[in-house]
């Protein structure tokens, strides 16, 4: 979820709504799709999702939809090998990995996210959408956008890339991985090794990039994140008490998670036990390596 503060807000997922409604709009291999998710959910109901779709690609997002919402995941194969993760992993036992199945979806923003902040990827993000998204059909709430295309991110000039705050490199890693979205779409069905080196055929996708897009697009629970720059250091604390750390440490630490470490990193991570930030940077900056 997206929000601006100088400008309208422009997103493809939209804020959970008071009677339990969600909106997200995707670009699906049958085309743009707009879904709507209500959680009817009650104590002597038990669970109950009740879902819509419009647009081209309605039926393929409606079929995806128990992955999307983390019917594929298998969360009872993690076993907590630390106290600081059974602790966290007991309050956020629900915890499920989503399956989008859409590559180039998550892909865009990951690459924006390279050696910058949060806001300034987020910030970009808005500004793209806003020129190249698409209004997505059905009846969205104001505001949403449905990703661009493969091809129409080709047609973005240098000077909307440099005004979105996007340099050469991160622009062209997009435009490099464009004419070849059919394949990298493909990753979507693959185990997590073979999608891993398909994404990094591109140049400009690192470890770092094709991670953090496949923890979306396949749910994968061991996409471990590399080459950031505070996940190291944060999973470290959290377990052992130091306040450095690097991949090779971070590495070790999670060998006991091995097929589950990113998903026992996002425990830790929601268990809260995290350093100190002793220098200033910028709010929830987010820097890494490609």
């Amino acid at each position: 979820m997206l929000r601006s503060g100088d400008e309208d807000s422009l997103r493809t997922e939209a804020p959970q709504e008071p009677d339990g409604t969600w909106w997200r709009a995707s670009r699906t291999p049958e085309g743009p799709a707009t879904l709507q998710i209500t959680d009817r959910s009650a104590p002597v109901a038990g669970r109950q999702v009740i879902a819509a779709a419009w647009g081209p690609g309605a039926d393929w997002a409606l079929e995806q939809l128990p992955a999307l919402l983390g019917g594929d995941d298998e969360p009872e194969a993690f076993q907590p090998r630390h106290r600081v993760v059974a602790a966290a992993h007991r309050k956020h036992g629900g915890l499920r990995l989503a399956r989008t199945g859409l590559v180039m979806e998550s892909l865009v923003p990951s690459v924006l996210e390279q050696r910058i902040t949060t806001g300034s990827a987020h910030y970009a993000w808005r500004r793209l959408l806003n020129r190249y998204g698409e209004k997505p059909p059905g009846p969205a709430p104001e505001g949403m956008r449905t990703p661009p295309s493969a091809a129409t991110w080709r047609t973005v000039p240098s000077w909307e890339w440099h005004r979105a705050g996007v340099d050469r490199s991160r622009a062209a890693a997009i435009l490099r991985a464009c004419p070849y979205a059919s394949r990298l779409e493909e990753a979507a069905s693959m185990e997590l090794p073979e999608a891993m080196a398909r994404l990094q055929l591109i140049p400009g996708i690192g470890p770092w990039t094709a991670a953090e897009t496949l923890q979306r697009a396949l749910g994968a629970p061991d996409a471990l994140t590399l080459g950031d720059l505070h996940l190291p250091v944060q999973i470290g604390y959290a377990l052992t008490g130091a306040r450095n750390g690097t991949d090779e440490q971070m590495l070790q630490l999670l060998e006991p998670y091995a097929g589950q470490r990113h998903r026992a990193a996002r425990l830790i991570l929601l268990g809260g036990r995290l350093p100190n930030r002793r220098a200033h940077r910028a709010p929830h900056s987010r820097i890494a390596h490609l």
